[in-house]
């Protein structure tokens, strides 16, 4: 009996870090968001390239970064310093962390899923979604009253060195890739998030009535 509690917390924790690490593959991969920024953002002002070639190598970055394989960075019209290309190497590792987590949890968060529904338990989504609800709410704030700060920070934990710090006059993709983009990335996410921590409640919300009436 406790053995079957304790692998149940695990799934909940499984299916909290699935969802998760599916929002940010949602984000990372979500190309129109960066099509959107171009216009909104006149990102074109920036670089002498055209909308055409940016789109290419932008897609050459996204395939590094999502490829294994692909231990080579190449983007024909961004010349780039060794430790420019060391950050998106870093990134990369992220990347893979975050697949990795995705692909360990799936089946656990499945199999959570599953038993709550066939033992009629999924009231007990409710309290843990609603406290992770919170969880947005919270970042999103700190968004809100200071990106700049939350941007530095995010750097600080995720990598152990300042590659992150680029040089436009050595590393000229910074132009094209500004904070401004990646504030629109992490509003993604944590919206993605909060839509899937969402869904997750209603649903517990939903089996509860139903079980009462």
């Amino acid at each position: 009996m406790k053995q079957q509690l304790w692998l149940e917390r695990i799934a909940f924790v499984c299916l909290f870090l699935f969802l998760i690490s599916f929002a940010i593959t949602i984000t990372i991969n979500f190309r129109p968001l960066y099509w959107f920024d171009v216009h909104y953002l006149n990102i074109l002002e920036q670089t002498t390239v055209s909308q055409e070639v940016l789109h290419k190598n932008y897609g050459l970055l996204l395939d590094f970064l999502n490829n294994p394989f692909n231990q080579t960075l190449s983007l024909p019209d961004f010349p780039m310093s060794a430790a420019g290309a060391g950050h998106f190497y870093d990134v990369k590792k992220l990347f893979m962390l975050n697949y990795a987590v995705m692909f360990l949890t799936v089946i656990p968060s499945f199999w959570l899923k599953r038993r709550l529904r066939k033992q009629q338990q999924q009231w007990r989504l409710i309290r843990p979604f609603q406290w992770g609800m919170l969880i947005p709410v919270f970042f999103g704030f700190l968004m809100a009253i200071g990106f700049d700060r939350f941007f530095v920070t995010f750097h600080e934990i995720f990598f152990s060195n300042d590659d992150w710090l680029f040089d436009p006059r050595t590393d000229p993709i910074i132009n094209v890739l500004p904070e401004s983009f990646f504030m629109h990335c992490f509003i993604l996410f944590f919206v993605l998030i909060e839509l899937f921590f969402f869904a997750f409640y209603f649903w517990g919300k939903r089996s509860l009535k139903q079980s009462v009436r």
